[in-house]
């Protein structure tokens, strides 16, 4: 045996009786009780951190209904953190749900897809890793907007200080090796991070040169280099952490995070296969329905079922998935849905509008150096190595107005043009994708939200390497703060038919130049030393763009979703267009709550995984408050914001280090040496 295969088989192995053990909440043959406390649609991201935060009060039952298999079959994929770029899930229909994006006008009439996890972990299972957080001025933003007019009271449970406070409870950071810091001059902050949280956060064991000289190119730009972005600060250049567990070099993800450490919980069923057509409601007071049962079915082909509801239904479908249920569910625009010939239960013209995405884009140089793709397919020793299987791509850079434009009177410039264009804009139908005067209101204040951003520190575009090309270098620029705005809605009363999605890419006319000045930015940091050693000769885009009019053409031929989509249940007040309140209640439910992406109105400058555990975690405690209940790490809005407020221990019932197991030492001997068989080594 060559010792290079050593370590895929330690993957291997390490899948093969993960799920073996770690199978005792998840149902695998459809059998489940008629009625349940809380059931909850999507066992996602966000889904599962609730579903094991309640089922730990034994007193409760809890259901978690996922549409996507458990990812069993593929789990060596998911474990391994290189494989999201050279085994990616994303693209295969058993793991992917690959949401068709209708055709966009501002991207020169071109479709595409939005990738979305389709199995249980949800996108954290399949996604690129990054555990970037939002700064303390976007959340301040987004709290001030829920503020304006909050109903439920609850608007500081979304402020700064306590979303940090709940993500320190989500977390367990660990430094990297101290030669890790060395090779890619790692800078962080360990005070902000948690310590005891069940998903693990490190940096790979494995990195490049380049990654080093990263900061110290940006600086040369004047973008100062500066601790992982965990801290509240808005902009600057580093190395970010990723959801790795540094044990093993495998993912962390919702489902290894949350779940497969649980012992068995007789309270706790994990249905995977079931997708939601549709919640059912007891209108009798119609200005408050209650959700009474949830009907699912295994395919379109299957008999629906029915599971009633002892107290709540949870949405955590994601940014899609949440309102189509609610559409499918009668609750949304009355014209959209009397338009699919679906019974107007709520009328809530927010549902599926504020639909927001980061979109982004890769530039490439050739390059002489040993880059990841050239070490994976040279097939050595060392592309087989647990360590150099957990790189992932890590430098990058959040880059605010005035370094984009070259100063701060240019930025301010910038925002007085786009401030003056805000009342024609609103009353653009290509801007504004409703004539509802809530959801007009509601586009006029995010715009006002996000263009206040621009004369501030806060970050309006990303900048980060990416090393998986072969014998290239490429950097990628991402717009994070746009204007535009769009929406998704049915046409059918199915739920085996997709929504039909509309981001409304580019149609604010500011989109475009931050996007353009971005990838200007790359090309200048491609050119600055240090970073120029490795960059030889441009090959995307290449010479031929070079004017504002190339550079915008190249743009809307080639700019796609960086897959940060949010907003299409956002939490605002109603008279914005708003769908849930401050306790994540849809209004006009007395028990229906949204709880993942889609409630954030604000598009923020950080990937959305950290952000959805957030979502997540604040929900738990908002729901455990709501029926007096305790969970051993709860987070209060008096937390303090410090490392010693996360009260939890990583050894606790729900946050486990080690599995508990659940099956038989015989079954779990027999499982060891079949799997060892099957392997060829018995």
């Amino acid at each position: 045996m060559r010792s290079s295969e050593i370590p895929i088989i330690f993957f291997c192995l390490l899948s093969f009786l993960t799920a073996v053990v770690h199978s005792s909440n998840i149902v695998y043959d459809g059998s489940i009780s008629g009625s349940y406390d809380f059931v909850i649609v999507g066992g996602g991201t966000a889904g599962l951190v609730i579903a094991s935060r309640l089922s730990e009060n034994s007193d409760v039952s809890v259901l978690v209904l996922e549409a996507g298999d458990t990812g069993d079959s593929v789990r060596t994929k998911i474990d391994i953190p290189g494989d999201c770029y050279y085994n990616s899930l994303i693209g295969d229909s058993y793991t992917d749900w690959e949401f068709p994006v209708s055709a966009q006008a501002g991207l020169d009439g071109r479709t595409g897809t939005w990738a979305r996890g389709k199995l249980l972990g949800g996108s954290s299972a399949v996604n690129g890793m990054y555990y970037t957080k939002p700064s303390e001025p976007e959340l301040s933003a987004w709290h001030d907007l829920i503020a304006s007019n909050d109903t439920a009271g609850s608007a500081d449970l979304w402020e700064f200080k306590n979303f940090d406070a709940a993500l320190r409870k989500v977390e367990t950071f660990t430094a990297p090796s101290s030669a890790i810091e060395a090779i890619a001059n790692i800078q962080y902050n360990t005070d902000a991070f948690g310590t005891t949280g069940p998903v693990d956060v490190t940096y790979p064991g494995y990195e490049f040169d380049i990654v080093g000289n990263w900061t110290t190119a940006l600086g040369n730009l004047g973008i100062a280099a500066r601790p992982e972005q965990s801290d509240g600060e808005p902009q600057g250049a580093y190395v970010t952490a990723s959801s790795i567990n540094p044990t093993n070099w495998t993912r962390s993800y919702s489902r290894s995070a949350w779940i497969d450490s649980l012992a068995d919980r007789s309270n706790l069923a994990i249905l995977p296969n079931a997708t939601v057509t549709e919640l059912v409601f007891d209108s009798s007071n119609s200005d408050n329905v209650t959700a009474t049962a949830v009907k699912y079915a295994a395919s379109s082909a299957a008999a629906t079922q029915t599971v009633s509801v002892n107290k709540e239904v949870i949405l955590a479908g994601g940014v899609i998935g949440s309102p189509h249920v609610l559409l499918l569910s009668g609750v949304g625009p009355s014209d959209t849905l009397k338009s699919a010939s679906v019974d107007v239960v709520v009328d809530l013209p927010g549902v599926g509008q504020h639909l927001i995405d980061h979109l982004s884009t890769g530039m490439l140089w050739n390059t002489s150096m040993e880059n990841a793709y050239t070490i994976y397919h040279d097939n050595t020793s060392v592309a087989q190595s647990a360590e150099f299987l957990s790189y992932v791509n890590s430098a990058t850079s959040y880059i605010n107005m005035s370094a984009l434009f070259g100063s701060a009177d240019n930025a301010s410039s910038f925002y007085s043009e786009m401030s003056g264009a805000l009342d024609s804009s609103a009353s653009n139908t290509t801007l504004v994708t409703s004539t509802d005067s809530t959801v007009i209101a509601g586009y006029k204040a995010i715009y006002n939200a996000t263009a206040s951003f621009f004369t501030t520190d806060v970050a309006v575009a990303e900048v980060h390497i990416n090393l998986q090309s072969s014998a290239q270098v490429g950097i990628n620029a991402a717009l994070q703060k746009p204007l535009s705005q769009g929406y998704l809605y049915i046409n059918s009363s199915s739920a085996w038919d997709y929504p039909i999605i509309d981001p409304n890419y580019l149609s604010h006319p500011a989109d475009i130049l931050i996007a353009r000045e971005a990838f200007k930015l790359a090309r200048s940091l491609a050119n600055t030393s240090p970073i120029s050693q490795y960059c030889e000769t441009e090959t995307w885009p290449g010479s031929a763009v070079s004017t504002d009019a190339e550079w915008e053409a190249w743009i809307k031929e080639n700019i796609a979703t960086e897959y940060h989509p949010s907003g299409s249940c956002s939490l605002l007040p109603r008279n914005l267009g708003g769908v849930v309140d401050s306790n994540l209640k849809v209004y006009g439910t007395s028990n229906v709550r949204v709880a993942d992406t889609s409630i954030l109105p604000l598009a923020f400058s950080a990937h959305l995984m950290a952000p959805a555990y957030g979502v997540g975690y604040i929900a738990s405690d908002i729901i455990l408050s709501a029926y007096n209940t305790s969970s051993s790490s709860t987070t209060s809005t008096s937390s303090s914001s410090s490392a010693s407020a996360t009260s939890s221990s990583k050894s606790s019932s729900s946050n486990a280090a080690l599995p508990t197991v659940a099956v038989s030492w015989a079954q779990l001997t027999y499982s060891l040496a079949l799997g060892l068989a099957f392997f060829g080594l018995l």
